[in-house]
C-alpha cells in the first residue's frame, strides 16, 4: 500500500502476500479469508495515517499557536467493519489562556465518542431487525474480517441505542388531530386517492410472570396518485408499536400521513377488526377520519359459526312437541351474512336475536354440547354487531366501487413485523420498552427509510465517490 500526504511524502507498506501454483476452484482468484486479511491490513494502514494526522493538527492551541501539553495515553478499540482497531488516544491539557472546565481532554474521544463507525452500526441494527442478535453475529462475522467474535448483547444494546434517536425526531406528542387552520388547509393542492389505514394487534411474551403485551401494527396504502404521478406505484408505510409503551402515537401517524404521497387533508379509512382497544386507538388518532368493521373478521366469525351449526341435531323435542333446529339456524346464519354485505343491520340484528332464540330452545330442551357453544358464539357475535353498528357499511357497494373492505395488508404486517422477529419459531421474552424499540427499527427497515435514517444522523454516511481502477 502507498500513502502519499499532502506535503508529497511517500509511504510504502506491505500488507499482504498471496502465492498461486496450479489454477483449480480453490485457488481462483482471493478466498475469503485472504480477501478478509487484506480488508482488515489496509484499514489498519488508512486508520493510522489518519488519526496520526488528526493527532498532529490537535497538538497546537489554535488561540495562540502554543503546544498542548501531554498528559498521559490511554489504550482504547475502535471497532470498524474490517475489524477492531487498538489505537492510543493521548490526553491533552487546554492552555491556560482559555479557561476550560476540566483542564484536559482526549481529541479522539472527542472525535469518536461512540467507537463504533455508521457502516457496522447500520449492518448490526438491520441484520438484528430482521432475525435473531445470535444469527447476526454469525452472519456478519462470516463475511467481515472481525478478528474478535461479537456478542448478542452488543448488537442488543446498539439497537436499543439507536432507535430513542427515532423516538426524539419525532418530536412532541399532537394534543388535537387538526393542527393547521381552515384557510392554511384550503390553500393546499387536492390530494391524491384516499387513503386507507389498517390496525391490527398481536401479543408479544413479556419475561416473568407477567404474562404477554399487545402490539399495535398498522399499515397505510394509498389509492392512486394524480396528475404527473398517476403512474407512480401506490405508496405505501407500515408502523408498529407498544400501546402500553408509546408516548407519542398520534406523532407518529402524523409522521406517517407526511410521507410522500399523503396530505394534511387526505380523505382516510381507517379499518380494524371490532376490537376495543383497537377501535379506541384508532378514533384517538384520527376522529375526523371514516371508520370501519373490515369484512374478513365479520366473515370469519360467521363461517366458524356455519361450520359448528352443521354439528347441531336436525331436531329436539319437548314434552309437546318436536322442533327443528339445524336448518332453521343454517337458514338464519346465511341471511344474517347477506344482511350485513349489504350494510343492513337493523334487520341482521332480528336475525341474530331469532337464531339465539332457536339455540335457547335447543339448549333448554337438550343436553347437547354443540347448541351451548353455538349460543355462547352467538352471543358474543350479538354484542360485537351492536357496538360496532355504527361502522359497518355496505360492504357489497364498496367492494363493486373497488374501495378496500378488508385489511389483509395488515394482517402481512403484524406477519413481518411482528410475529417472525417476536413470536413465531423465537423463544425469546421482552420486555414493553425492548419491543417498542426494536418495532421501530424493524418497521423503518421495511419502509426502505433506515438508510436515509442513517444519512440525517452522519452526512457523509455512504456519500463516497466510486473507487476507480488505477
Amino acid at each position: 500500500m502507498v500513502t502519499i500526504t499532502d506535503d508529497g511524502q511517500e509511504t510504502i507498506k506491505d500488507i499482504a502476500c498471496v502465492e498461486r501454483h496450479a489454477l483449480t476452484p480453490e485457488t481462483f482468484g482471493l478466498s475469503l479469508a485472504e480477501g478478509k486479511t487484506v480488508l482488515q491490513a489496509l484499514q489498519e494502514v488508512g486508520v493510522e495515517g489518519q488519526m496520526h494526522t488528526y493527532l498532529q493538527q490537535q497538538r497546537t492551541w489554535p488561540h495562540c499557536g502554543k503546544a498542548r501539553r501531554r498528559k498521559g495515553v490511554h489504550h482504547t478499540v475502535f471497532r470498524s467493519v474490517f475489524g477492531a482497531l487498538p489505537v492510543d488516544s493521548p490526553r491533552l491539557s487546554h492552555c491556560p489562556c482559555q479557561p476550560h472546565t476540566p483542564t484536559s481532554f482526549s481529541p479522539l474521544a472527542t472525535l469518536l465518542p461512540e467507537r463504533t463507525p455508521p457502516d457496522l452500526l447500520y449492518l448490526e441494527t438491520t441484520w438484528a431487525a430482521f432475525m435473531s442478535y445470535g444469527l447476526t453475529v454469525k452472519l456478519l462475522q462470516d463475511v467481515l474480517p472481525l478478528d474478535e467474535p461479537l456478542e448478542a448483547v452488543t448488537m442488543r444494546n446498539h439497537g436499543l441505542t439507536v432507535a430513542p434517536r427515532l423516538e426524539d425526531g419525532l418530536g412532541d406528542e399532537q394534543g388535537a388531530g387538526i393542527d393547521q387552520c381552515p384557510a392554511e388547509v384550503a390553500t393546499v393542492p387536492i390530494p391524491h386517492g384516499p387513503l386507507t389505514v389498517g390496525i391490527d394487534g398481536g401479543y408479544v411474551k413479556a419475561p416473568g410472570e407477567q404474562g404477554s403485551f399487545e402490539v399495535m401494527a398498522g399499515k397505510s396504502l394509498l389509492a392512486f396518485h394524480r396528475g404527473e404521478e398517476a403512474q407512480e406505484p401506490v405508496a405505501s408505510k407500515c408502523w408498529a408499536f407498544v400501546q402500553t409503551y408509546d408516548q407519542k402515537p398520534k406523532r407518529r401517524l402524523c409522521e406517517m400521513r407526511q410521507a410522500p404521497g399523503h396530505q394534511r387533508k387526505q380523505q382516510s379509512t381507517f379499518l380494524s377488526d371490532g376490537g376495543d382497544t383497537v377501535r379506541d386507538l384508532q378514533l384517538y388518532l384520527n376522529p375526523q377520519a371514516e371508520h370501519l368493521l373490515d369484512w374478513f373478521h365479520v366473515t370469519m366469525r360467521l363461517t366458524v359459526m356455519q361450520q359448528t351449526a352443521k354439528s347441531l341435531p336436525e331436531t329436539t323435542r319437548d314434552e309437546e312437541m318436536t322442533s327443528e333446529v339445524r336448518a332453521p339456524v343454517l337458514k338464519a346464519l346465511e341471511r344474517l351474512k347477506w344482511f350485513l354485505w349489504h350494510g343492513n343491520g337493523s334487520q341482521a340484528l332480528q336475525v341474530i336475536q331469532a337464531v339465539e332464540g332457536d339455540l335457547a330452545v335447543a339448549v333448554a330442551t337438550s343436553s347437547e354440547s354443540t347448541a351451548r357453544k353455538l349460543l355462547q358464539a352467538v352471543e358474543e357475535f350479538h354484542t360485537s354487531s351492536r357496538n360496532n353498528a355504527g361502522f359497518m357499511p355496505n360492504y357489497g357497494e364498496r367492494y363493486r366501487h373497488g374501495e378496500r373492505i378488508s385489511p389483509g395488508f395488515v394482517e402481512s404486517t403484524v406477519n413481518q413485523g411482528v410475529s417472525k422477529r417476536m413470536v413465531k419459531k423465537q423463544q425469546m421474552r421482552w420486555s414493553p420498552r425492548g419491543a417498542h424499540l426494536r418495532l421501530q427499527i424493524r418497521t423503518c427497515v421495511l419502509n426502505g427509510e433506515w438508510e436515509a435514517t442513517f444519512r440525517t444522523w452522519y452526512p457523509g454516511f455512504r456519500a463516497h465517490t466510486p473507487l476507480v481502477a488505477a
